[in-house]
């Protein structure tokens, strides 16, 4: 137990927390399924799903972790017994943490790719018509995308051995201020291009054209993936809490966090898109594509595009950070490893198993006939989002709701907290909502409905 270590203050576990949850997923991903769903129906869809569900959830996580000061697949065991057929909900979560920062660290690298090329001048030397081959020559290119794949599993590497206190928080404390000012800067440049009342329009006006079935379940699936659910990381973190600390106030700040993040995110990136009469829903390319089209026709797009992309750097180092910490803790706890052995096989394992997703651009052996046809890091992707992470969530929340002892449940909420009064709305939520909708996801996935 020496070796787990707790947070120095609240606000460390919540800036780690939240820098968890800010992402990819926030910056990369939110924009561009933004995009492809038209915008402000799938946004009030996916703050309803944030909000009474993936807060729940989020809330149930923590509670489990610090009520078992373990990681996922030990704190199963430490409160529902040894033999418990719980434990396999902890087993998913460190098998999702495995596989989704396997294919998260290749778009990191993407994003170390676009700020070296930033710092040094060769992006913008691309010019508009560049931005397109640019991405495909990345893409396909084997020894670029394993340089930076292993470059960022490094780095996440380096910053997880120091520990909690001194590595974890410590970086969190430095990466998540720079972030916010990153966002801060991006936000004011956003409001004096021509396309802001566009981009506002389309990111909160209440258009249902484009938003399908499947747009609802990738809302829901989205808040899993943002807020890092499902997977243990908000578990593990909260394995290392203080006795009283308060779990729903720190709850709500994660998730609010989260969430201005991604709607500021929104509001950087659609405007630009406006300004220049390019398409919203432009996929997976919008941040690597048309955001780097945009920013080449801007006046100050030069430095806005190296504060655009070391944001994404960040945002991704400070959720790979807790995503390698599952795999970490789960040695720590399960096999009594030394937090140095411990980081060093989990992340040197999962650079070896990222190497197919690196390569699903440049090799017919990873590029197609998976998943429904993806390609292997398409598929990882597919099988992450929609299955692990809500199955997960489901988990913690039937075992949260209806095994958890009601004693432990109920000190945990209330302890240190001034919330007490929303713990019957909370399991209520956790009791019924959430298996339903998550049940509704699921039969959509498999045809049913």
């Amino acid at each position: 137990m020496q070796d787990r270590g707790h947070w120095g203050s609240k606000v460390g576990f919540v800036l780690a927390a939240a820098g968890s949850a800010i992402g990819l997923g926030n910056i990369w991903k939110f924009p561009y399924i933004t995009g492809e769903n038209g915008g402000g129906a799938f946004v009030l869809i996916y703050l309803a799903c944030i909000a009474f569900i993936g807060l729940p959830v989020l809330t149930a996580e923590i509670l489990l972790g610090r009520a078992a000061q373990r990681s996922p697949v030990s704190a199963f065991k430490a409160l529902a017994g040894e033999k418990t057929p719980w434990k396999g909900i902890g087993w998913m979560g460190v098998v999702a943490a495995f596989i989704l920062l396997s294919y998260y660290s290749v778009v990191a690298g993407w994003a170390l790719h676009y700020t070296s090329l930033a710092v040094t001048g060769g992006l913008m030397e691309r010019g508009p018509d560049g931005m397109e081959p640019l991405f495909g020559e990345l893409f396909a290119s084997t020894p670029l995308n394993l340089r930076w794949h292993l470059i960022f599993m490094v780095l996440t590497i380096a910053v997880v051995l120091g520990g909690v206190r001194n590595g974890v928080e410590r970086w969190s404390r430095i990466l998540m201020p720079l972030l916010f000012v990153m966002i801060a800067v991006m936000l004011v440049n956003s409001f004096t291009v021509e396309g802001f009342g566009e981009g506002l329009r389309f990111v909160f006006g209440f258009h249902t054209e484009d938003l399908t079935a499947a747009g609802v379940l990738e809302a829901l699936g989205h808040a899993f993936f943002t807020l890092s659910l499902g997977m243990g990381t908000i578990l593990t973190y909260g394995s290392y809490l203080n006795p009283h600390d308060d779990i729903a106030a720190a709850s709500i700040s994660v998730a609010t966090l989260d969430t201005v993040i991604s709607l500021s995110a929104a509001m950087i990136i659609f405007p630009i898109i406006f300004t220049f009469g390019m398409e919203p829903g432009s996929g997976p390319g919008l941040v690597f594509i048309t955001v780097p089209v945009a920013l080449s026709q801007l006046p100050a797009g030069a430095t806005l595009a190296v504060i655009f992309f070391g944001l994404l750097v960040f945002a991704a180092l400070t959720s790979a950070i807790s995503i390698l910490e599952v795999t970490t803790s789960y040695f720590i706890d399960e096999h009594q490893w030394s937090r140095t052995k411990a980081t060093l096989v989990s992340g040197i394992a999962i650079a070896i198993m990222g190497i197919p997703s690196a390569l699903s651009g440049s090799t017919a052996l990873f590029g197609r006939g998976y998943i429904g046809g993806r390609n292997w890091f398409d598929s990882f992707d597919y099988l992450v989002s929609n299955w692990l992470l809500p199955l997960g969530g489901l988990g913690i929340a039937l075992f949260t709701a209806w095994r958890l002892d009601d004693a432990i449940r109920h000190r945990e909420f209330l302890t240190g907290s001034k919330l007490a009064v929303f713990y019957k709305g909370w399991l209520l939520l956790l009791k019924f909502v959430v298996p339903v909708a998550i049940g509704f996801v699921f039969l959509h996935a498999v045809g049913v409905v």
